[in-house]
C-alpha cells in the first residue's frame, strides 16, 4: 500500500519533487528512478497525456520498467480500463535514459529512488545543475504516491516550509490531472499513512514476536475484526519487510519517541533477508501455494 513511491498498496515511497518552471500547467515530467514506485508514476503520467522521461543508473532497469508498463497497460486493456491505442500512445510518450541531461527541458521532477538519504543527497546533487534555473527552496515540494501507483488513488502532497503557493498550486493540478485524489500532510517523518499504518504493523510482528498469536491468528483476527482486505502480516510482505524497517526506524529516529522502536523480530527478518514476497519468504513463504507462515 503505497510507497510511493510508496510506497505496496497504501504504503509509498516519497518523491521529493522539484518544480522548474513555473507554469500554469505542467506540461511534462522527469522521473528518477525505475523501480517500482518510478515506473508506476511513469505509467499514470504518461496515461494522462504527458511526456515522460524515466532515469535510472541501471540501462536493465529501465528496459524492465518499459516492460512492467507495458504488462501492466495491456491488464487495463484486457479489463476495458484502456483502450489498445491508448496504451500504446502513452508507452509512446516515455522516454528512458541514463543521463541527467535529459531533465534540461522538462518542467517537474520526481525522485522516486530507494529511501536511503545518502543516494538522495547525491542524486540532487546531479540533478541541479540539468534543470532548468530552479535551485530554490520554494521549488521542492514533496509528492508522496501509494503503491501500485496506477490502482490507488490517494497522493499526499507535503509542503517545505519554503515551498510557494504556485508551486503548490501546480502540483495540485497535476495530481489532478493524473486521476488522483490529495491529501496535504506537514513536513513530518512518514506524513499521514505511513505514520498510521506502519506502527500498526509493527505492533502486529510485536504480537507475533510475543507469542500473541500467530501468522495465521493475527492476519485472520484483523481481516474479520478490523475488516482489513488484508492482515497486517500479510501487506508487511507486500511493502517489503525492509520498507517497513526503514520506515519506523525514520519514525524512531526523528520523532524520539519509544513507541516507534522497531520490533526485534522484523529486524531479524530482514538482516535474513526475508523482505517478503519479493524475495519469496517474510512472515509467508510464497515458493508454495498458497503461500505458508513461516512462524
Amino acid at each position: 500500500m503505497n510507497a510511493d513511491v510508496t510506497s505496496a498498496p497504501g504504503l509509498g515511497v516519497s518523491g521529493l519533487a522539484a518544480m522548474v518552471t513555473e507554469p500554469p500547467e505542467i506540461a511534462s515530467v522527469g522521473i528518477i528512478g525505475a523501480g517500482q514506485m518510478g515506473n508506476g508514476i511513469a505509467h499514470v503520467c504518461a496515461l494522462a497525456g504527458l511526456p515522460v522521461t524515466l532515469l535510472d543508473i541501471k540501462p536493465e532497469a529501465l528496459a524492465k520498467a518499459m516492460d512492467i508498463m507495458a504488462r501492466n497497460m495491456e491488464r487495463q486493456v484486457n479489463r476495458s480500463v484502456i483502450t489498445s491505442d491508448q496504451r500504446d500512445e502513452a508507452l509512446a510518450r516515455v522516454s528512458t535514459s541514463t543521463d541527467y541531461a535529459a531533465f534540461n527541458d522538462v518542467d517537474l521532477v520526481i525522485e522516486a529512488a530507494t529511501e536511503k538519504e545518502d543516494l538522495k543527497r547525491l542524486i540532487f546533487k546531479s540533478l541541479i545543475p540539468n534543470l532548468k534555473p530552479s535551485d530554490r527552496a520554494e521549488k521542492f515540494i514533496g509528492m508522496h504516491f501509494m503503491n501500485p501507483v496506477p490502482v490507488m488513488k490517494l497522493v499526499e502532497i507535503i509542503r517545505g516550509i519554503a515551498t510557494d503557493e504556485p508551486t503548490f498550486q501546480a502540483v495540485m493540478v497535476l495530481a489532478k490531472k493524473l486521476g488522483k485524489i490529495t491529501a496535504v500532510a506537514e513536513d513530518f517523518p512518514a506524513f499521514i499513512v505511513n505514520r498510521i499504518l506502519v506502527p500498526m504493523i509493527n505492533e502486529a510482528v510485536f504480537a507475533l514476536y510475543e507469542g500473541v498469536g500467530s501468522v495465521s491468528a493475527i492476519d485472520d483476527a484483523m481481516k474479520l475484526g478490523a475488516n482489513h482486505p488484508m492482515g497486517p502480516l500479510e501487506l508487511a510482505d507486500f511493502i517489503g519487510l525492509d520498507t517497513c524497517l526503514s520506515i519506523m526506524q525514520v519514525l524512531y529516529e526523528g520523532l524520539s519517541d519509544s513507541k516507534y522502536r522497531p520490533c526485534p523480530l522484523l529486524v531479524k527478518y530482514v538482516e535474513a533477508g526475508w523482505y517478503g514476497r519479493k524475495t519469496g519468504r517474510g512472515f509467508y513463504d510464497y515458493t508454495q501455494t498458497p503461500p505458508r507462515p513461516t512462524r
